[in-house]
């Protein structure tokens, strides 16, 4: 392997839901209720690997412990070191899936092809998570941004947290004359490609830098994960960063609204789920990338824009049957019973419309 796989195996009724990476801690716990295993395939080996997205791995320990009840012996090690290595992983053939919160890139298809012997990858969409903004201000418990002032405060326009344009945004909020630092993932990162294309939809004007899961904004300082954006914001008076919702929550940590022109909006299952109504799929077919532009863009009242998709990345076909089968059994179980339980981990469960093609695509698999 190309890298050590940190197990995420659940053999009780509970889930620990970690806020670290490494998915060990302290965190809070959530039963899930599986329902009835009749329902459940749980062929194939009982053994499977999978590294890649931090945003999503608090969502795969809920789905490997439903998985653990439906299926016994059951078990997916997942390895949250960031989207980027995780695409890099399975297209080497070093694990039998990936996570990633963007999909395969141009350049990646055909590789991946190749380790899928001569098959299509699939892009298979299992979940939403909120990206909140998380923000070290003291004294300031409401914070309301825009688009616009996030690309000027990302690329370094915007420098101090009582600048003319945030002022105007937290009428009534005495923003402390405190230097800004943003925070930002250091490794290559789902995360920050979905904040980048949200900035380059929002904001196009003051966000000229591009996307890609690197970092583009030139300024502040980076962090190793997303549990290591937090730890970053904690130790950072005047810092703002990113991170999934349920990192932020478990970390009791605040983050801003967002004001697509309408007043501020904040972040909730409600706001998210109203956004993600304007996400649709870019192409016929099981392969199944979804355009998010129309929600970054969206100014809907009520509606939190900064929401991402987060992709199981498999092959279509090329797999041994028994891996096949597995892969199959676990996100059959992802997508149906291991959907209970998302909200209260932050993340917002499947519409009804990603949710049917996702099934097809998940029967289609060889």
């Amino acid at each position: 392997m190309g890298s050590a796989l940190v197990a995420v195996v659940v053999t009780s009724g509970v889930l620990t839901a970690c806020g670290s990476d490494s998915n060990r801690g302290g965190a809070p716990t959530a039963a899930v209720s599986a329902g009835p295993a009749s329902t459940v395939d749980c062929g194939g080996k009982n053994a499977l690997t999978a590294e890649g997205s931090t945003a999503q791995q608090n969502a795969v320990a809920l789905f490997n412990q439903v998985w653990g009840q439906l299926c016994p012996g059951k078990r997916l090690s997942y390895n949250a070191t960031g989207s980027g290595a995780g695409r890099e992983q399975f297209i080497a053939g070093n694990v039998d899936f990936a996570g990633a919160d963007s999909p395969l890139v141009a350049d990646q298809i055909g590789p991946a092809a190749a380790r899928c012997k001569g098959n299509p990858a699939w892009d298979l969409p299992l979940v939403f998570g909120p990206v909140a903004l998380v923000y070290n201000l003291t004294g300031v418990s409401t914070l309301v941004v825009s688009g616009d002032a996030l690309a000027k405060i990302f690329s370094g326009a915007i420098t101090m947290w009582n600048d003319p344009m945030l002022a105007a945004l937290n009428r009534g909020v005495a923003l402390p004359d405190t230097k800004i630092t943003p925070i930002y993932r250091v490794d290559s990162s789902g995360t920050t490609d979905n904040v980048q294309k949200y900035l380059t939809v929002a904001a196009p004007e003051s966000w000229t830098r591009g996307v890609g899961t690197e970092f583009q904004g030139g300024v502040g300082e980076g962090a190793q994960r997303s549990a290591g954006v937090i730890l970053a914001v904690q130790a950072t008076p005047g810092a703002i960063g990113y991170v999934e919702k349920g990192f932020a929550d478990q970390a009791g940590v605040p983050y801003a609204q967002i004001d697509t022109g309408n007043g501020g909006v904040a972040l909730t299952n409600d706001t998210a789920r109203k956004a993600i109504a304007a996400a649709e799929f870019v192409a016929s077919g099981n392969d199944l990338v979804l355009d998010l532009n129309s929600m970054y863009g969206t100014h809907e009242p009520g509606a939190y824009p900064l929401v991402l998709a987060t992709y199981e990345i498999v092959c279509s076909k090329g797999y041994d049957q028994d891996t096949a089968a597995a892969i199959k059994s676990f996100l059959s179980v992802a997508a149906d019973n291991g959907q209970t339980g998302l909200l209260s981990a932050g993340y917002v469960p499947l519409p009804d419309k990603v949710k049917g093609r996702l099934v097809t695509a998940i029967n289609a698999l060889q």
